[in-house]
């Protein structure tokens, strides 16, 4: 058993951390930024160590402060949340070399799907259903048009060290196509180092449906079931509910069955997230996600697990507590992603709170660091609060998200919290009838952004 764990991270997913260490008895050791000196995961630790000034790159994603720390401090495993260093293989590679558990996947399987090209010929192998594109990457605009010709317009490039929505663009037509792939490149180039870019069929109205898969490590592997994130914002995801109102028990078995069998056979270790574009009753693979992700909260609520404590068990060598036949789904959970952010443009609105008031009440879940007097700094990403749901199923889900958005208070900053009481007047959302691109279309229509 782990005796001490330093959680790589910061805000609320680091006390969601903080919490399962608390309920399996192990201590916590909390890392923070010189901003970050009075934040939540910092007093609720059992031990903190200051790591550095607040840019990223020197604290939360300095390597040597962060091992430095478990020496310092004694920790034998490192949880590394999501973000930041969570899907560094380098990392991983590292944290083990020190004799110090890492909390997730190895390095291996990391590298594996951190390369989006090696990823998709590993998931086809696998016999993942994936996007009709090409075989590797595309040296040059010559082979790129014989490619797209190959496929169909329109197509979309993607790089392959891509996230975000950076290096991605769109052709609708052959004329698009010059422009397009070296825009993808360059764009690419600079925000990851890395020019090279892949093609795929770009699908007219999908949704955007994960699989929740869990390994031990030792070739067995069970599904969670779907959640459907296809309401995004510049590919940023802002809601997310399970199960996925477009997907019935057949067709989830079936698909779980797949990613299960598929994480299985190549000794995948930990939580992981398949994710697909859903279109015309077919999967197809886009990438996957070799860590915790934000809105694990939603199938924790449905299969009434702990992933993170599952996380912990299994990191520990132990065999995994639940069968594939033991889950069963219960109901419908929704979560709204609360960024500190200001309408209608988004524009991030870091500042002090003023009055802070989570709502409670029956299947209500608020994951945040917020406090009365927090001041939120400028340095880090914009959420602020992960508000959850739980009901018998998809209407008593939705009353019971608009009641719960009505009793949170967050006073002091403005948030996106006027966009969730406008989604839920919507006729497509009530009825659960959205693709990826609905939310766009209904922020220009609504928003003016």
């Amino acid at each position: 058993m782990f005796e001490k764990i330093l959680i790589a991270n910061r805000g609320e997913i680091a006390l969601r951390v903080i919490r399962a260490c608390r309920e399996m008895g192990i201590r916590s050791v909390a890392v923070h930024s010189t901003a970050d000196s009075d934040a939540m995961h910092v007093r609720m630790a059992d031990e903190t160590v200051c790591i550095g000034p607040p840019p990223g790159n020197q604290s939360y994603l300095s390597i040597p402060a962060i091992v430095s720390a478990c020496e310092i401090t004694g920790a034998d495993a490192i949880h590394p949340g999501y973000g930041f260093l969570s899907e560094n293989a380098n990392f991983v590679q590292i944290v083990e070399d020190h004799d110090i558990a890492f909390i997730g996947p190895t390095a291996e399987h990391i590298r594996m799907m951190g390369d989006k090209i090696t990823a998709k010929e590993t998931m086809k192998a696998l016999g993942v259903p994936c996007v009709p594109g090409s075989d590797g990457g595309v040296p040059d605009l010559e082979t790129a048009r014989k490619v797209a010709a190959e496929i169909g317009y329109p197509v979309i490039i993607k790089a392959t060290a891509g996230g975000g929505g950076r290096g991605m663009k769109l052709a609708k037509t052959a004329k698009d196509l010059d422009t397009a792939f070296q825009t993808a490149r360059s764009e690419a180039k600079s925000a990851f180092g890395n020019d090279e870019v892949y093609i795929e069929k770009y699908l007219g109205a999908p949704r955007h449906i994960e699989i929740q898969v869990f390994g031990d490590g030792k070739g067995n592997a069970v599904h969670l079931g779907e959640r459907d994130c296809s309401l995004q914002r510049r590919h940023q995801k802002v809601f997310e509910e399970a199960p996925g109102p477009a997907i019935d028990a057949e067709t989830r078995a079936r698909i779980g069955k797949t990613c299960a069998d598929a994480v299985a056979s190549i000794d995948y270790i930990g939580a992981g997230t398949i994710e697909f574009l859903y279109e015309n009753g077919e999967f197809y693979f886009i990438e996957m996600n070799t860590r915790l992700q934000v809105e694990h909260p939603v199938t924790e609520a449905i299969f009434g697990v702990d992933l993170v404590r599952e996380q912990i068990r299994v990191a520990e060598g132990l065999p995994l507590s639940f069968t594939q036949a033991e889950l069963a789904l219960n109901g419908h959970a929704i979560e709204v992603r609360i960024n500190a952010e200001k309408l209608p443009n988004f524009a991030p609105c870091p500042g002090k709170i003023t009055a802070f008031h989570a709502p409670g009440g029956l299947g209500v879940r608020m994951d945040s660091a917020l406090y009365d007097g927090y001041s939120i700094p400028p340095y880090y990403d914009s959420l602020i609060g992960k508000l959850i749901v739980h009901g018998r199923d998809r209407q008593e889900a939705l009353a019971r998200l608009a009641r719960a958005l009505g009793e949170l208070i967050v006073d002091g900053v403005d948030t996106t919290v006027p966009l969730f009481h406008a989604l839920l007047q919507e006729p497509d959302i009530q009825s659960g009838n959205y693709d990826i691109h609905w939310l766009e279309r209904w922020l220009e229509s609504n928003l003016n952004t």
